[in-house]
C-alpha cells in the first residue's frame, strides 16, 4: 500500500525582512508571472525589485518584519495532519521552505504517493501551475518518483463557500449588513495572461456568483456587493475594476472587503487591504471599514483541506 503525504502549495512570504529581496528575486524570475525571453525576464525582473525593495521591506516591518502566511499554514498542516493521520508539509513558491525541502523530507520519510493542495482557491498560470510545475521539476531533479495528485480548484465549491459566509458572518457582528457595500477583492492580473487564455478571471467570477447565492440563502442582505482587482503592478492593462479606483468613487460610506483569492492572511490582506487601502477609507470618510479574515488555520478549513484529500 503507497504511503501518503500532503503538501500545501502556495508562493510563501518572506520570514525576516531579509527575505524580502529573495521573495522579489525568485517572484519576478518566475516565467509564469513574467512570460518573455529569459534575458529580458531577468533585465526586468532587476529593475522591478530594485524599484520595490525598500517600500517592500517598509510594509513588512509594518507586519512586524515578516509576513505571517509561513506561521498560518504551518498551523493549518499540523491541524490537516492530525485529521488525516497523513504527514502535512508546506511547499513555497518563492521563499523557505521551498518545494525541495518539503519533497527531501517526505523523500526520507519513503512517502510514494503526494497529494498537493493548493491554497489558491481559482486556477491561474500564474499560481496553481506555477508551484505543481516546480513541484515536478523538483521531483526530476531529486530522481524522487512519487505518484502526484493535484487537488481541482474548489472556489465554487459548497463547503468552502460556506466558509467565506461564515467569515463575512463573524465580520459582521453587531452591524447592519444592509448599510454596507460589499466588495469581493481578488489578486488582480495582467489583460495579457488572461487573452492568453489563463482561466482565472472566470473562476474569480464564478466565485462572486456562488457567495452572492449563499449569502442569499443565509439572509445576509448588503447595499450592494461588488467585485474589484487588487494590487496592479506598473502601467500594463489589468483586471478592472481596481480595489483602490472603487473605493475612491464609493457609493456608501461603510464598506465590507472579502479578500477572495487567499486563504491565509499575507501581505495583501494584512498590508494592503488593512493599512493601504483604509488610508484611502479613512481620508474620504467612510463611517465605517471592514476587512474579513481569511480561512487561514481555522477548524472548519482544516476540515475542508482534509475531506478534500480524503476525496482522492
Amino acid at each position: 500500500m503507497a504511503r501518503r503525504g500532503i503538501l500545501l502549495l502556495n508562493m510563501g512570504g518572506p520570514n525576516n525582512l531579509d527575505e524580502v529581496e529573495l521573495f522579489l528575486r525568485n517572484m519576478f524570475a518566475d516565467p509564469a508571472i513574467l512570460p518573455m525571453h529569459p534575458w529580458l525576464r531577468r533585465m526586468i525582473g532587476k529593475r522591478i525589485v530594485k524599484k520595490r525593495l525598500h517600500e517592500a521591506q517598509e510594509n513588512y516591518r509594518q507586519l512586524g518584519g515578516k509576513s505571517p502566511l509561513t506561521d498560518i499554514t504551518d498551523a493549518l498542516a499540523a491541524k490537516v495532519e492530525a485529521l488525516t493521520g497523513i504527514s502535512t508539509l508546506p511547499a513555497m513558491r518563492y521563499v523557505p521552505p521551498f518545494a525541495r525541502e518539503a519533497l527531501a523530507t517526505m523523500q526520507q520519510e519513503g512517502i510514494d504517493e503526494i497529494v498537493c493542495f493548493p491554497m489558491y482557491p481559482h486556477y491561474s498560470t500564474t499560481t496553481t501551475e506555477s508551484s505543481w510545475q516546480d513541484l515536478q521539476a523538483q521531483c526530476a531533479a531529486m530522481g524522487y518518483a512519487p505518484t502526484l495528485h493535484l487537488v481541482e480548484p474548489y472556489y465554487a465549491d459548497p463547503v468552502y463557500i460556506e466558509i467565506l459566509i461564515d467569515r463575512i458572518r463573524k465580520a459582521s457582528e453587531g452591524i447592519d449588513t444592509a448599510e454596507y457595500a460589499l466588495i469581493l477583492s481578488a489578486h488582480g492580473l495582467p489583460l495579457s495572461i488572461i487573452e492568453a487564455g489563463d482561466p482565472y478571471q472566470e473562476h474569480v467570477e464564478q466565485s462572486v456568483v456562488a457567495i452572492r447565492e449563499a449569502l442569499d440563502q443565509a439572509g445576509m442582505p448588503f447595499a450592494s456587493i461588488q467585485l474589484a482587482y487588487q494590487s496592479k503592478v506598473g502601467n500594463a492593462a489589468w483586471l478592472e475594476p481596481n480595489l483602490a479606483d472603487l473605493l475612491r468613487q464609493p457609493n456608501r460610506l461603510k464598506v465590507m472587503i472579502l479578500p477572495l483569492s487567499f486563504t491565509i492572511d499575507n501581505s495583501e490582506t494584512l498590508y494592503e487591504l488593512n493599512i493601504e487601502h483604509r488610508l484611502i477609507a479613512d481620508k474620504l470618510g467612510y463611517g465605517d471599514y471592514r476587512v474579513v479574515s481569511c480561512p487561514n488555520d481555522e477548524d472548519d478549513f482544516a476540515q475542508f483541506v482534509a475531506g478534500k484529500i480524503d476525496a482522492l
